[in-house]
């Protein structure tokens, strides 16, 4: 269990504010960027992000609140997901529908928002991400944009370490081979170097 964070924690549900804030400030961003590489949609990012650490909040500082057993981030990045999987089902149930015309005016929104830039690598490494298979980008997103380590990985997926591992590796190499198999681009980068180690 990380001390700093357990004492963290500990002060937080005590009512301590900068003891929350150093909560917010850790992990906001991370959930944040999870949710808009996964959804697309900035604003929907935002507004599940507020839920989420309101939902914390409530945990912290509740009589059944939450008690810390080394599995913090995975927690938070549960329910983080589950919220947006059950956000994403309640808008198809009521989905109407749209002119297609309509719809084929509006630009895609890109899934991997979290790419800041528009050069060559970038788009490159935007194509080859939509390109993967949903479980990959996910084992993707999960370590690269949310920084999970490959335990609190397990614990979120609820799969054995050396499943999230052998995941981890598959969904890398099939992302290098396609940025090294990209159609005019044969000097694309490579992803960069956590995947050996947890």
């Amino acid at each position: 269990m990380d001390e700093a964070l357990d004492t963290t924690l500990d002060l937080a549900s005590r009512g301590d504010q900068s003891a929350w804030r150093a909560i917010v400030d850790q992990y906001a961003p991370r959930v944040y960027g999870l949710l808009k590489s996964q959804c697309g949609d900035a604003e929907l990012a935002e507004e599940i992000a507020q839920s989420v650490f309101c939902t914390v909040a409530a945990k912290l500082t509740g009589h059944d609140g939450y008690v810390e057993q080394g599995k913090f981030e995975a927690w938070i990045f549960r329910i983080a997901v589950n919220r947006l999987r059950d956000e994403m089902r309640r808008r198809r149930r009521q989905a109407v529908a749209v002119d297609q015309a309509a719809l084929d005016e509006r630009p895609a929104p890109s899934r991997n928002g979290f790419l800041p830039r528009d050069d060559e690598e970038c788009l490159a490494l935007r194509a080859a991400l939509e390109r993967l298979s949903a479980a990959d980008r996910q084992i993707i997103e999960y370590r690269y944009i949310g920084g999970l380590s490959f335990k609190q990985m397990a614990d979120l997926l609820d799969e054995p370490l050396g499943t999230v591992l052998a995941r981890q590796h598959r969904a890398l190499r099939k992302l290098r081979d396609l940025l090294e198999n990209s159609p005019g681009d044969q000097t694309a980068p490579r992803p960069a170097g956590k995947a050996g180690t947890p």
